[in-house]
């Protein structure tokens, strides 16, 4: 019997070529599944499952994992108000986990021998699958022929080509990954240090002026209202929320960090929906959350989001922060107002039962209401104290 093979396949050329060399040259069983998180329309998922089958592919599997990526992923981003370098809403990297997580495990369920993936020897996805495949059935070998041959796009084409397999892989100008949580967008400027992505590099054009005001509605911290309608579906509520911002070319930027193989790397993005969230919530959560809790879930966030990146997500602290995050958001729930302009936008304010503003004690630089004059002396006095010491001291020793 022929040994099973897995094979996590997005229909692309790398993938391509992995499905038709492991069938024709090692002799494998193959089958391919792609995980969606949110990035595939029904049309592009039908065509990835007719090209497997082209290509030699035994059985194909779509695997949707977009509700398991919110309810596991995004809605702790958003608590830890997750933004890499304070610029990047981690949309692929944390998609990538998500995938390889769905993938293995179906590798599980159909007895494959191995589980193969087409990543490149040059960018963090490699480390994501094989991690997360070691992790979660260290007894599935991991097979990267694109890897592990080096080899070009022109040997690729030729090979699918010499066997009877065409279709247009033609190189883009630039590489495209779509996803729930935001558009990653790669290749020429963003290869250079000096230059940034064109207007026509974004695939989503602005199409609005005017400007508009949006509304967006938290319970509990999650989004649960975009302009007064309810959503009990958050993905269709994110999916509304990017609609109505990329409309207006917001959420575009340059990310620059470091990627976990050790050098620099730099990707534009647009994710309106994930940026206009994230942020909303930021603001609401200011008026809601005590100045300590605000101080620990930002550590604590920043560690999250670095984990997510590096491909930690199945290390245990992981579930103890999102516990830290989730406890949290216990009176985050209120409305953000939200002012939309081409390219950019404004907080304008919150509205919340739980706005700590709100209360009877005073208003902030007008009038005081449960402390004298007196009792103000008192508290800078006693406030000041660690610090006269210190200078004392240090007068006493000549300095």
């Amino acid at each position: 019997m022929k040994e099973k093979v897995l094979l996590a396949f997005s229909g692309g050329l790398d993938t391509s070529f992995c499905a038709m060399y492991l069938a024709k040259e090692k002799g494998y069983e193959v089958h391919t599944a792609i995980a969606n998180t949110g990035g595939f329309s029904e049309e592009e998922l039908k065509a990835i499952e007719e090209r497997a089958y082209k290509l030699g592919a035994k059985s194909h599997a779509t695997l949707d994992v977009t509700k398991e990526y919110y309810e596991k992923s995004i809605r702790y981003m958003v608590f830890g108000n997750v933004l890499r370098n304070g610029t990047y809403p981690i949309s692929v990297s944390s998609e990538r986990i998500f995938q390889a997580i769905a993938t293995i495990e179906y590798a599980k369920q159909i007895g494959a021998d191995y589980v193969a993936h087409g990543s490149t020897g040059a960018g963090n996805d490699q480390v994501r699958f094989d991690l997360t495949f070691d992790v979660l059935a260290q007894d599935i070998k991991v097979l990267t022929p694109t890897r592990d041959m080096v080899l070009t796009r022109e040997y690729e084409i030729n090979y699918l080509r010499e066997h009877g397999f065409v279709a247009d892989f033609t190189k883009l100008e630039y590489s495209i990954n779509a996803g729930l949580w935001g558009t990653s967008i790669g290749g020429k400027e963003t290869l250079k240090s000096e230059q940034t992505l064109p207007e026509h590099a974004y695939p989503k054009q602005v199409k609005k002026t005017e400007e508009e005001i949006m509304t967006i509605d938290f319970v509990k911290g999650e989004i649960a209202a975009v302009n007064g309608v309810e959503y009990t579906d958050k993905i269709a509520a994110i999916n509304k929320v990017e609609e109505l911002g990329s409309a207006f070319g917001i959420g575009r930027d340059m990310h620059i960090g470091d990627t976990i193989i050790g050098i620099k790397g730099r990707v534009g993005f647009e994710a309106a929906g994930a940026l206009l969230i994230i942020n909303a919530h930021k603001m609401l959560e200011k008026h809601t959350l005590t100045k300590w809790q605000q101080y620990w879930k930002d550590q604590l966030g920043t560690w999250y989001g670095m984990f997510l990146h590096e491909a930690q997500y199945l290390e245990p602290v992981m579930r103890d922060i999102e516990k830290f995050l989730e406890n949290s958001q216990e009176n985050v729930t209120g409305r953000v107002i939200i002012k939309l302009r081409p390219y950019s936008y404004t907080l304008v304010g919150v509205e919340s039962s739980f706005d700590l503003m709100k209360t009877d004690f005073g208003e902030y630089g007008e009038v005081n209401k449960a402390w004298t004059a007196d009792d103000v002396k008192g508290f800078t006095k006693i406030l000041g104290n660690p610090m006269k010491i210190y200078y004392n001291v240090q007068k006493r020793n000549g300095k």
